[in-house]
C-alpha cells in the first residue's frame, strides 16, 4: 500500500541539498516510528478549530479556508508527534508495517502553479511483507529500463524541444508507430459501421459555455482573441460532434450514428504536470460518440466492449471491467439513470457473463454512468485507456432531437443517447503504455524496423537493394546495411536496434536468389526465397504478429 498524503509538502526556505534528506535517514526514521507502533487516532474539528491549529502554516491555511464550507468539519489525524490534515481512513498503527522504503523526491510549486512558491514532494511506500517490497523493488528496476522515454530516445522515436513544452515530434520512425496504430483503429472502424468525421481545431468560446466545459475546463484550454471574441484550441471532439448531428433533422431510422474524429487536441497542462508522453499539451484521441436510441444502448454497449477486446487481445494485454453507477451530484431523472444502468449491466453480463465485472457505486461521472476498463500490460501494470461513458447533458444543452416517427402529440421527438468511447485513449499514451508493456521489441506488424538485409561482401549490395526494393514495395519497412562494419557487428547492430529479421545474403543466396533469416533474437531460421519470405511477412502482419 503506497504512503501517500496530498497535504504533506515542505517548503524550500533555505539552500539544504534535500536528497541528503532521503532514502537511508528517512528509512531509518520510519523504522523507529514502526518499531514503536504509533497508533493513527482520527480527530473531526471545525473549521475554526483547524484554521486555530495550523495558524502559521499558509499552505494548510488556504486548504482549510478553500476546501473547508463554513459551518462544516473536517478531519485531522494524530500519529505520535504529528498532527494533520487528512480525510484518512489509516491502519489502526505503524506496526502494521514490515516493509518501507523512501522512493524519490521531486521539485514541484504549491497547487501545481509556477507563480506559487517551489516546493519538494516526498515520495515513499509501504507493504505488510518484507517479500512484496523485494518484488516491487525488481519491477522498479525492469519499469526503469522500459520506460518509454528511455526506448523511445535509444530508437531515435520522438523528441522534445523547450519551445513547444508538453507537445513531442514524431520522428520518422516514431511517426510510423503512430500512424499505424491510427490504421489499426481505422481498420475497425470500417468494420464495425463507424463514420469518420473531420471537425475544426478552433471554436468560440460560446461552444464551450454551452456545452458547459467553459464552467469547469477554461483553465486547461488555450484560449486568444479573435476579432474582439474569446475562442480557443479544443480540448476535447464532443462539442463538434452535436454541431454535427445538430446540424440537420434526423429520423429514428438514422440511429445508431458513430462519429469517429482523429482530431488534434491541446490542453494547457501547467508545465510541472508535463510528463514524457503520459502528460501533453497536444494530443490525438481514437475519439468516438455514438448517437444512438435509449433502446439501442445494449447494443452499442456490447459492440464497443467487442471491439475493445479485439484492441487488447492484439496487444497482448488483459483487462478487468467495472461498472460506474450514479454519483451524488448526477444530472438527470433518476429513473433515466436506473435504466441505463440497467442496460449497462445486461451489456457486460453479455460480455463478460455474471461476475464478470464488479460495480463501483456512485463513481459515474455527473452526466452519465460509464463502463471503466483497466487493462494490465506485461509487468502487470494497471492502465486506464478505453473508456465507454453515456451522456444525458450534452444532448440536453445542444437541443439534441430526432424523429420518432410517432405521430402522437407530444411524442414526436426524442432525445438520443450519447456514447462516449474510446479504445486507446490518446494514442500518445498509448504509445507509452505499449513501449513499455512491448519493451521496445515491437512486433512485426507494428515495428518501425522490420527488416535489416546484410551483404557478407560488397559483391552482394546490388542484390540486398533488389530484395529491399521487393519488400518496400509489399508495404514493409526494409534496410540495407552497406557500412564497412564487420558482418558480426551489422548483425548485432540489428538485433540492438530492433529490427524484427536479419536477412543475411552471401554468394549462395544470390545464386539461389534467396536470403538466410535470422530472428531479432538470434534465432536462424535459414534458407528462403523471396517470395516465400513476402508470403510469410504478409501473413504475420496480417495476423498482427
Amino acid at each position: 500500500m503506497p504512503l501517500s498524503c496530498s497535504h504533506c509538502t515542505f517548503l524550500l526556505i533555505n539552500c539544504h541539498p534535500y536528497h541528503l534528506l532521503i532514502d537511508k535517514p528517512v528509512e531509518t526514521m520510519v523504522a523507529k516510528i514502526i518499531k514503536q507502533k504509533q497508533k493513527f487516532e482520527r480527530l473531526v474539528v471545525t473549521k475554526e478549530e483547524a484554521l486555530e491549529m495550523f495558524t502559521g502554516n499558509p499552505f494548510k491555511e488556504q486548504i482549510i479556508s478553500t476546501k473547508v464550507p463554513d459551518g462544516t468539519r473536517t478531519t485531522v489525524y494524530r500519529c505520535g508527534d504529528l498532527v494533520d490534515l487528512c480525510r484518512g481512513p489509516h491502519l489502526p498503527n505503524t506496526g502494521r508495517i514490515k516493509a518501507f522504503a523512501a522512493t524519490r523526491h521531486s521539485a514541484t510549486n504549491w497547487l501545481g502553479d509556477t507563480e506559487n512558491d517551489s516546493l519538494q514532494r516526498m515520495y515513499g511506500i509501504s507493504f505488510p511483507d518484507k517479500k512484496m517490497l523485494k518484488v516491487w523493488k525488481e519491477n522498479q528496476e525492469k519499469a526503469k529500463e522500459r520506460d518509454h522515454r528511455r526506448i523511445a530516445m535509444k530508437q531515435n522515436l520522438i523528441m522534445f524541444h523547450e519551445l513547444s513544452a508538453g507537445s513531442a515530434f514524431w520522428l520518422p520512425h516514431g511517426a510510423r508507430i503512430y500512424n499505424k496504430l491510427i490504421s489499426f483503429i481505422k481498420e475497425h472502424y470500417w468494420k464495425r459501421g463507424y463514420d469518420e468525421v473531420i471537425t475544426p481545431n478552433v471554436y468560440n468560446l460560446d461552444l464551450w459555455h454551452q456545452s458547459g466545459h467553459a464552467m469547469h475546463y477554461k483553465d486547461a484550454m488555450f484560449c486568444f482573441d479573435v476579432e474582439g471574441k474569446e475562442w480557443a484550441m479544443k480540448p476535447m471532439n464532443c462539442p463538434g460532434h452535436c454541431l454535427m448531428f445538430a446540424g440537420k433533422i434526423r429520423s429514428y431510422r438514422d440511429l445508431p450514428l458513430r462519429y469517429a474524429d482523429f482530431g488534434v487536441l491541446h490542453r494547457n497542462e501547467l508545465s510541472g504536470a508535463l510528463s514524457g508522453l503520459t502528460r501533453v499539451r497536444r494530443f490525438q484521441q481514437d475519439d468516438a460518440h455514438i448517437f444512438c436510441r435509449e433502446d439501442q444502448i445494449e447494443e452499442e454497449v456490447i459492440g464497443a466492449l467487442d471491439f475493445m477486446k479485439s484492441v487488447y487481445t492484439t496487444f497482448g494485454m488483459t483487462y478487468k471491467l467495472e461498472l460506474s453507477t450514479r454519483p451524488t451530484k448526477a444530472l438527470g431523472e433518476v429513473e433515466l439513470w436506473d435504466r441505463a444502468e440497467a442496460a449497462l449491466a445486461r451489456a457486460m453480463d453479455t460480455f463478460a457473463g455474471k461476475g464478470g465485472w464488479r460495480e463501483n457505486p456512485g463513481d459515474g461521472a455527473f452526466y452519465g454512468p460509464k463502463i471503466d476498463i483497466k487493462v494490465m500490460d506485461a509487468m502487470e501494470r494497471v492502465h486506464q485507456c478505453a473508456t465507454i461513458q453515456l451522456d444525458f447533458q450534452l444532448p440536453i444543452r445542444f437541443d439534441l432531437q430526432y424523429n420518432t416517427g410517432s405521430k402522437e402529440k407530444g411524442n414526436e421527438f426524442a432525445r438520443p443517447v450519447m456514447v462516449h468511447r474510446a479504445m486507446l485513449g490518446s494514442v500518445e499514451r498509448m504509445f507509452a503504455v505499449l513501449c513499455e508493456h512491448y519493451g521496445g521489441k515491437w512486433p512485426l506488424w507494428l515495428s518501425p524496423r522490420q527488416v535489416m538485409i546484410i551483404p557478407v561482401h560488397k559483391d552482394w549490395n546490388d542484390y540486398c537493394q533488389e530484395v529491399r526494393d521487393k519488400l518496400h514495395d509489399e508495404g514493409f519497412y526494409a534496410d540495407v546495411d552497406l557500412s564497412k562494419s564487420t558482418f558480426q557487428k551489422k548483425v548485432r547492430s540489428a538485433q540492438v536496434d530492433q529490427y524484427n529479421f536479419q536477412l543475411v545474403v552471401g554468394g549462395k543466396e544470390v545464386e539461389n536468389g534467396t536470403v538466410n533469416i535470422r530472428t531479432r533474437e538470434n534465432k536462424v531460421e535459414g534458407e528462403k526465397k523471396v517470395d516465400e519470405l513476402i508470403v510469410y511477412l504478409k501473413a504475420m502482419r496480417a495476423e498482427y504478429k
